[in-house]
């Protein structure tokens, strides 16, 4: 089964492009290409991490803005890959070592491994529509770089 959807997913362009995301393997990859909608119904890429449920709650009032837990009210699949594949890449770094001065390396010195979990899913999540609506393959520094 898993040579089945290895070879599916190197078959199709959107799943192929995804993979290249540290983090994507062909089965997060094939459940976005088939669950997602098109990622130009997303205005932005906050708004589908929004629908993913990877966005903290907003309690605003009097321009004074505090962030909560996330919110997970979204798509529960797709969200709970994405948060697989960043504890993956967690725990590589935390047994290799994230290249320092990274914002990988900066949130693990300073939160949980899980909350950094949640915080990668979602810059994942951004990466992901970036890739989608530009049609580009993964570009730029290891996941945990700096931005």
């Amino acid at each position: 089964m898993k040579k089945r959807i290895d070879a599916i997913a190197r078959e199709g362009e959107t799943s192929r492009r995804l993979q290249t995301m540290p983090g994507v393997g062909p089965i997060s990859a094939l459940a976005v290409e088939t669950f997602a909608p098109p990622m130009e119904q997303f205005k932005r890429g906050h708004d589908f991490a929004a629908w993913l449920g990877l966005v903290p709650r907003q309690a605003s009032t009097g321009g004074k803005q505090k962030l909560g837990k996330t919110s997970k009210m979204g798509q529960r699949d797709i969200r709970r890959l994405l948060v697989t594949g960043a504890m993956a890449v967690i725990r590589w770094a935390l047994r290799h070592g994230a290249p320092s001065n990274t914002w990988l390396a900066r949130m693990l010195e300073r939160k949980p491994p899980m909350v950094a979990a949640f915080a990668l899913a979602n810059k994942m999540a951004r990466g992901i529509w970036a890739m989608l609506t530009r049609g580009e393959d993964y570009r730029g520094p290891e996941i945990g770089s700096a931005a």
